[in-house]
């Protein structure tokens, strides 16, 4: 049997990662490590916690935390008990943290009262929601705004009015016996939902993409196996977010193959350095041009030193070269791929010449078919054609969560999920990302909703109408542009309009460049948000 055609769920995957490489390292920090066998037991305790807290098969479980170990323990103690983790961007602000943790339908909540980057979320979530302050059972809470959510556990030192500490949740996994997690585990399906990741689309908020566990690791073995040739002695440093499909993906192919995971809480140049050249980093998954930028252009970097075999990465064909020209020693990669379709559905290949890495993103898995289509008549387009590229197979979510319309547009009638990307397929398979069909902006790897921006600007009482494009950046690659008219008579300054969104979105979201316009660009009906992406790239190209 062809070993590449291995399917597991999450925790049985787990299980069989402590099976072969129990006390080889599994997750590491710049100053702590844990074994397979470490991240098991710290796993099922939580996962018996869970389970004493009335949490079980199909329950939402909400982790809001920066990266720490709690964050791991908690996602997969939920996955031991077939409960479905729902990782939420620590980025968002309140409006967008009670959108979401109302729309996922969260039973339970987890964050942390650390203070990263400037953020609070103890402070944040009772922004969201101010009748947390009146809560009398921190096990049994009464929120109009959210009224699935039963309970927010705090990790950490703090004990806020309605929100139970880190010591009761973890004092109560011994009302549950181990041979209960066993259970449940052993009645998890390889197609029942593994996670829910939020998602921004072109709506005002995010949405909820429902995953199943085949759809997870699948890809993410196949990465490890046929990209990344991972092996038990490997380590691959990944910086990113925990909610981020960049870090399950990486933990998941590390975990198949025994290696080990280097994460750390937040990224920082200098400490990453270091932290790969100590732990002797084989696999380098920085993904984003902004962190690999930030390595190489530090005073400290030494290609060298740094031991690494092959780094993944996604931008521009002419910013990835030049940054391969950097890296002599290692062999770069990019991908393609989005939450929908299990995260990465494409990869390059070691072997591929040095064009075919920095232009493409490689074949697709098997098992997962790609089609180019025709953005105006639908119809299948050849070798090198340009449109719209639509997936299909083991890999594609479960539909948006509680969003049938949306369902609607974005699944044909055979199945094929309508990906909103302009790509082309050349003759050998390899996809060629082009640009969005979708109203979208990718900001330093993080999918930006133009409307929701567009919302917030038009709130402002001097403005009758913003349109938000994306621009050109050499640090996130492309960041947000706004054009807006305002009432006659008022005036505005490019720093008000700053101001006035500072706080009320994450800051990724918050224009770059702000232009004030008196007519508007125009088709027949529309405004012609090509036009104003041209014109924004003109004059800063200029």
């Amino acid at each position: 049997m062809n070993e590449f055609s291995d399917v597991y769920t999450f925790p049985d995957l787990l299980v069989r990662a402590v099976n072969r490489a129990g006390d080889d390292d599994a997750i590491l920090f710049p100053d702590q490590s844990f074994t397979y066998s470490q991240l098991y037991e710290r796993a099922v305790n939580s996962a018996r916690s869970l389970m004493a807290l009335g949490i079980g098969s199909g329950d939402h479980v909400g982790i809001l935390m920066s990266n720490c170990q709690e964050f791991v323990d908690i996602f997969l103690g939920a996955q031991l008990i077939g409960a479905w983790p729902v990782p939420i961007n620590a980025r968002y602000k309140s409006a967008e943290l009670n959108y979401v943790i109302r729309n996922a339908d969260l039973k339970t909540l987890f964050t942390t009262d650390r203070i990263v980057e400037h953020v609070d979320f103890v402070s944040l979530l009772g922004e969201a929601f101010p009748s947390l302050s009146d809560q009398r059972d921190p096990s049994k809470l009464q929120i109009d705004d959210a009224p699935v959510l039963e309970s927010i556990i705090l990790f950490g030192e703090r004990s806020p009015r309605g929100m139970m500490e880190q010591e009761t949740f973890h004092g109560i996994a011994s009302e549950t016996d181990e041979s209960e997690i066993e259970l449940a585990r052993s009645r998890i399906a390889i197609r029942d939902v593994a996670m829910m990741m939020y998602t921004s689309g072109t709506t005002a908020m995010p949405k909820g993409c429902p995953i199943s566990h085949e759809a997870l690791i699948r890809p993410a073995i196949e990465a490890g196996r046929t990209r990344f040739f991972l092996e038990k002695h490997d380590r691959m440093w990944d910086p990113l977010p925990m909610f981020h499909m960049s870090f399950v993906l990486p933990l998941i192919a590390c975990m198949d193959a025994g290696a080990a995971l280097l994460t750390m809480e937040y990224f920082e140049p200098e400490l990453s350095i270091e932290y790969m050249e100590r732990e002797k980093a084989t696999v380098n998954f920085a993904s984003f041009p902004t962190i690999t930028e930030a390595i190489l252009n530090h005073p400290n970097y030494d290609a060298d030193k740094l031991p690494i075999r092959i780094v993944n990465n996604v931008g521009p064909s002419k910013m990835l070269l030049s940054m391969q020209e950097r890296m002599p020693n290692t062999t770069q990669i990019s991908a393609y791929g989005m939450t929908e379709c299990g995260g990465v559905s494409c990869f390059g290949d070691i072997n591929d010449s040095l064009e075919k890495r920095t232009e493409t993103s490689g074949k697709p898995f098997r098992g997962i078919e790609m089609q180019i289509r025709d953005i105006e008549t639908d119809v299948v387009l050849g070798v090198d054609e340009v449109g719209e590229i639509l997936v299909r197979g083991y890999c594609v979510f479960e539909g948006y969560y509680k969003d049938p319309e949306k369902n609607a547009e974005a699944f044909t009638e055979d199945g094929w999920f309508r990906t909103g990307d302009i790509c082309s397929i050349d003759e050998e398979g390899r996809v060629t990302y082009r640009s969005r069909l979708k109203d979208m902006l990718k900001v330093g790897g993080e999918n930006v909703a133009a409307a929701e921006i567009e919302g917030l600007l038009s709130g402002h009482p001097a403005v009758v109408l913003a349109q938000v494009v994306s621009a050109p950046d050499e640090k996130y690659m492309e960041v947000p542009a706004a054009y807006i008219q305002l009432l006659e008579g008022e005036t505005l300054s490019a720093e008000e309009i700053v101001e006035f969104c500072q706080g009320k979105i994450a800051s990724f979201k918050i224009p770059h460049h702000v232009r004030f316009v008196s007519e508007w660009p125009m088709s027949a009906t529309k405004i012609q948000k090509v036009r104003l992406r041209e014109m924004i790239t003109r004059e800063l190209e200029s």
